[in-house]
């Protein structure tokens, strides 16, 4: 899969903040005319502190079926700090590493984080998404920032996440009387598509299958089961 050169990681925190802002500027929040989705790449990644590594998985399914085509894997040191916002300068050089081995480029990634629902509107779905120039969306377990009323308890129930009046982000029930999961577009994708595509992928479980699949993945790398 093709990753274009965006821009260096070796940035000073301050330095990513202000990259984030220019960056948010170029997202486009709609998914192309005619999009038709046969696969869809979950992407995850697990940290092993005590070795200082990251450990990126990837896995491509097919849609809508959601079985298994290819999966990709990536370990990298841990270079940037923990700092709440700047996931994307974290995580995103491994996950790169591991998404440019795919052979071929899936419909629509599907990150486990936020895309647009961002403090500075660049989480690190929209943040790759610009690398990749594919649709992308984030799928968070919790949110990162915007006010919300909860959803129903049905799978499928669903209410806008809100920032300054403007939507940045749809709660969606994925499973009956669990917890929702955080659904914003990240970059060529919108609410609409995103949150039909999150329901879609599920199986049974709360999170979707391709992220599900990637946390398994880079869990068993970290673990030298791979």
């Amino acid at each position: 899969m093709r990753v274009r050169s965006l821009h260096s990681w070796a940035l000073s925190p301050a330095e990513a903040r202000e990259l984030q802002r220019r960056l948010a500027g170029r997202l486009r929040l709609q998914a192309p005319d005619g999009l038709r989705i046969g696969s869809v790449c979950g992407a995850d990644v697990s940290l092993s502190r005590t070795a200082n590594r990251l450990f990126a998985a990837v896995v491509v399914v097919s849609f809508p079926e959601l079985a298994v085509e290819e999966m990709a894997t990536a370990v990298g040191p841990i270079d940037f700090p923990y700092v709440p916002g700047l996931l994307s300068f974290r995580e995103g050089p491994v996950l790169l590493a591991a998404l440019e081995r795919l052979s071929a480029a899936p419909g629509v990634v599907m990150f486990d984080g936020q895309g647009l629902a961002h403090p500075r509107g660049l989480g690190i779905a929209s943040h790759l998404g610009l690398f990749l120039e594919r649709p992308t969306l984030g799928v968070a377990k919790k949110p990162l920032t915007g006010e919300y009323t909860p959803p129903g308890p049905e799978p499928g129930d669903a209410s806008p996440l809100m920032q300054q009046q403007q939507q940045i982000g749809t709660v969606l029930r994925t499973k009956h009387r669990v917890k929702p999961v955080f659904v914003s577009p990240g970059h060529l994708m919108d609410f609409d598509t995103a949150t039909r595509l999150v329901l879609a992928c599920c199986r049974g479980y709360r999170l979707p299958e391709p992220t599900r699949r990637a946390h398994l993945i880079s869990n068993r790398l970290r673990r030298g089961e791979l």
